[in-house]
């Protein structure tokens, strides 16, 4: 009797952390003025990427100037109706209308400037100019390039460049439904890469998936792997093997079971050098041992070896 894990292997892919990969995206039409980064350079957080010469800018940046300035009247006006009203000379009706053009002018302000800030503009007075530059909001590295200087952009929802962080990465495997019960987070496994036959890695498993693939029936698996050294890039192939959780099982050497058409069979000992033949059950295989599903009990004698001079 002894613990039983049973290993089974499924292909796998490295792929990126997707919570540190991010798709540079311009949110203004324009052409493409400067191209600070490009393929393979190292950026920080907050590191120009390109300057983007978009008219609608200028737009931007000209609407909360003129909010900033309709602002600072009706805060002048407030004051005046104020202090009229202070001497009796002044309304009540002539105040509240002054306060209600403030707060209308400061709510347009805040207005202009929440879109500047969706532009990634600067929202200060001293700002100018129609030149966007797009800012990365992570550190890591160019690893696509879609745009070139000079070039008219006015894709919004297209991505002029992707900038990765891939010191950790993903390995992701596939599983089938039918297996799902087998795998589980914390899970022990063996992952050799196709670049690197010699080296096999080990992981635990990070994340199950919540969610099938209703074609192909299969789960995703993701086990998560140090990449400082820049070993493991997104894309390339891997298998990877998988220690099912431990039971209690019967093992016995795998020599010891001789193949009868459909049947597999032990020679168990009855007697001192007196043996009976035994259909079994097998399981799982572990290294050179095969558990005993059914069949034997524990402690049981058998043949280990040549038992097929046995078999008649």
């Amino acid at each position: 009797e002894q613990q039983v894990s049973a290993a089974f292997s499924l292909p796998a892919v490295v792929e990126a952390d997707p919570a540190r990969l991010v798709r540079i995206l311009s949110p203004v039409a324009g052409r493409i003025q400067s191209l600070d980064k490009v393929l393979g350079d190292a950026v920080k957080r907050g590191d120009a990427l390109a300057g983007v010469d978009a008219p609608d800018l200028m737009q931007a940046r000209s609407d909360a100037q003129k909010a900033r300035a309709a602002l600072v009247l009706a805060r002048q006006a407030l004051a005046r109706q104020r202090e009229l009203a202070g001497s009796e000379i002044a309304s009540r009706r002539d105040v509240e209308q002054a306060e209600n053009d403030a707060a209308q002018a400061a709510s347009e302000l805040a207005r202009a400037e929440a879109k500047l800030s969706q532009f990634g503009a600067a929202t200060s007075s001293a700002a100018q100019g129609t030149v966007l530059s797009l800012r990365s909001p992570i550190a890591g590295r160019v690893v696509e390039l879609n745009a070139a200087r000079g070039g008219y952009w006015n894709d919004t929802n297209a991505s002029l460049m992707t900038v990765a962080d891939l010191s950790s990465v993903y390995v992701s495997a596939s599983v089938d439904e039918k297996d799902l019960g087998a795998v589980f987070v914390g899970q022990e496994a063996t992952v050799l890469f196709d670049a690197y036959p010699g080296a096999p890695m080990k992981a635990r498993v990070r994340y199950v998936g919540e969610l099938l693939d209703p074609d192909t029936r299969k789960l995703k698996v993701r086990l998560l792997f140090d990449n400082r050294d820049g070993r493991l890039r997104p894309g390339m192939f891997a298998r990877a093997t998988f220690l099912a959780r431990p039971h209690g099982g019967l093992l016995l050497p795998a020599a010891a079971v001789v193949h009868a058409g459909f049947d597999d069979r032990v020679f168990v000992e009855s007697a001192p050098w007196r043996f009976e033949p035994r259909v079994v059950r097998l399981g799982v295989r572990q290294g050179e041992q095969l558990e005993v599903v059914s069949g034997l009990k524990a402690g049981e004698r058998v043949v280990q070896r040549d038992g097929v001079l046995l078999d008649d």
